[in-house]
């Protein structure tokens, strides 16, 4: 049975077929700028920091250190550290350094005119030498007898006495050059990490523009109306992904139906955006996920009884930050901890509205690969709360109080991680939490005078988020998320292949060339890699 996809449901969704043509326009456009633009952004300067944002608590800004000021490209850095290459090279320029340091002292000497010529004579032919040649492959065969005149002169002249004050200002403006000189590559090389990050990879981009283009070619996909009952049947098990990555969801999709013993009780609801909606339709209604059943559904097209600027219906993906912190004394950046937590977006506070006819769903992040059966989350009784989330205790509420605020926070409560989430949608209706949410938010914008850019949606998520779900989160044991395969490339291999889900949260996402190679096969092995389209745009993760 196909993996039906489909757009109804209690969520009174439509999509006409008069705006077929039109709505293929808009998607092809809309995929060739967003290829050009997220590089332009980047090389303007205009992306606010990087995507995973930084909270500071109790901590003097001032106090940086390398994961404080450029996140997980420190963590990237460390496992991709090479030997010092071109030593000669190096040690050429080093000898340079030290002969114009002691050379304008040594030439104010009459006595010493001779030296002042040699030290004056080596330093052009260094700097001749260097400006042709950037490696030791490149020098000539013959600069092993000019370092060594070189290092006899500047012997000399250290044997002179000279005017320490001088040498000691020329080696100090040296130094000051040579450090500026390596903090722009480390700056350079972050935004590098960070553009390979957030930039669509070539192959991926040629995928969905090719389902784009095949889906408008293709026959009208009418078998939504059919199954819009099934897809909306309580007593099916809904999971829920908010994706715009094809290949993501499918993955998690696959390793869900994989390790079920009755799938044909199991129905996936895709939300994504218009720019992808197209291309994930015809995807999933060429592929088979055994029995289950897959919806795609548009956000943007969703007709919802209401929303305010505070919820934009552009899908925002589950927020991912990197929260610095240390004690209460103010001690220095080396004694700080880092860690990262990700979070429901604005989207998943529109869940009730989506699935008006639903009592429970499970939200899997499209970062997750799944290998256990996860039937056993919807016998789990919840005691009333709304969230069933695996609890990130090394984050506690108090730690975030400066952030959070101090009224009505609990101290000692822990941070939840999105991931794998069971919902509750009759209590959160009860409950009225995106009510609360949207309160908050309005609060926080209010106060705070934010504009609602990326990088402040993501800001606002995390507090609203926190203090939403605040004693209505059910603690999940947990064995059933392994989280950090996107940013610590130390984890413990037997508790990975324990875990029921594997959750690559953090900047290096196994589809992704800077994606941590040990842990990739886990999610690689889900994905059909000899399928037409992935075969003719090259997809290798």
């Amino acid at each position: 049975m196909k993996g039906g996809v489909g757009g109804g449901g209690g969520s009174s969704y439509t999509f006409h077929p008069k705006r077929r043509w039109r709505g293929f326009v808009v998607a092809v456009l809309g995929l060739v700028i967003l290829s050009m633009l997220v590089p332009l952004i980047f090389l303007l300067g205009l992306h606010n920091g990087f995507h995973s944002a930084v909270i500071k608590s109790v901590v003097d800004e001032s106090e940086k250190s390398c994961e404080l000021k450029f996140g997980s490209y420190c963590l990237w850095r460390q496992e991709h550290r090479e030997d010092m290459k071109d030593m000669m090279v190096k040690k050429l320029k080093d000898r340079l350094f030290v002969a114009r340091a002691y050379y304008p002292s040594v030439a104010k000497l009459p006595a010493h005119d001779k030296l002042s010529r040699e030290l004056k004579q080596n330093i052009q032919e260094l700097e001749r030498v260097l400006s042709e040649a950037s490696t030791d492959a490149e020098l000539p065969p013959q600069i092993g007898k000019k370092l060594t005149r070189m290092e006899v002169a500047i012997t000399r002249a250290k044997s002179i006495t000279v005017d320490c004050n001088n040498v000691d200002k020329k080696l100090r403006q040296i130094l000051d050059m040579t450090e500026d000189e390596a903090d722009f590559h480390m700056k350079q090389s972050a935004f590098l990490y960070q553009l390979a990050i957030h930039t669509t990879p070539k192959s991926h981009h040629c995928l969905s523009m090719r389902l784009t283009v095949e889906y408008f070619k293709s026959p009208p996909l009418d078998m939504e109306v059919q199954q819009d009952e099934k897809y909306m049947n309580p007593a099916s098990q809904h999971y829920v992904i908010f994706s715009k990555n094809v290949l993501a969801s499918t993955v998690v999709i696959n390793s869900t139906v994989m390790h079920t013993e009755e799938s044909g009780n199991q129905v996936f609801h895709v939300v994504t955006d218009g720019q992808n909606y197209f291309a994930m339709k015809l995807w999933f209604s060429r592929n088979t996920f055994r029995q289950a059943m897959v919806q795609v559904l548009n956000i943007e097209d969703l007709n919802l009884d209401h929303h305010d600027e505070a919820t934009l219906l552009d899908l925002s993906l589950p927020q991912e930050f990197r929260i610095s912190y240390g004690s209460a004394n103010n001690l220095p950046t080396s004694s700080m901890r880092t860690e990262y937590l990700s979070i429901f977006s604005h989207s998943h506070y529109l869940l009730p509205e989506i699935f008006q006819n639903l009592k429970k769903v499970v939200i899997l992040d499209d970062d997750i690969v799944v290998q256990q059966d996860l039937s056993a989350l919807w016998s789990i009784n919840m005691e009333g709360k709304v969230n069933g989330a695996v609890e990130f205790c090394r984050v506690r509420l108090g730690e975030l109080k400066s952030y959070l605020g101090e009224k009505g926070v609990d101290e000692h409560s822990c941070a939840w991680m999105s991931g794998l989430n069971i919902i509750d949608l009759v209590r959160w209706r009860e409950q009225d939490v995106t009510g609360l949410y949207r309160r908050l938010v309005q609060e926080v914008s209010h106060v705070q005078k934010l504009s609602m850019g990326e990088e402040s949606l993501g800001h606002v998520a995390l507090r609203a988020s926190l203090l939403s779900f605040q004693d209505l989160v059910y603690a999940l044991d947990d064995t059933w998320v392994f989280s950090g395969l996107g940013h610590n490339y130390h984890l413990d291999t037997q508790a990975i292949k324990r875990a029921a889900v594997l959750h690559y949260n953090g900047n290096m996402k196994p589809w992704l060339e800077l994606g941590i190679p040990k842990y990739r096969n886990y999610w690689r092995k889900f994905l059909n890699l000899d399928e037409q389209y992935l075969t003719e745009c090259n997809v290798n993760p």
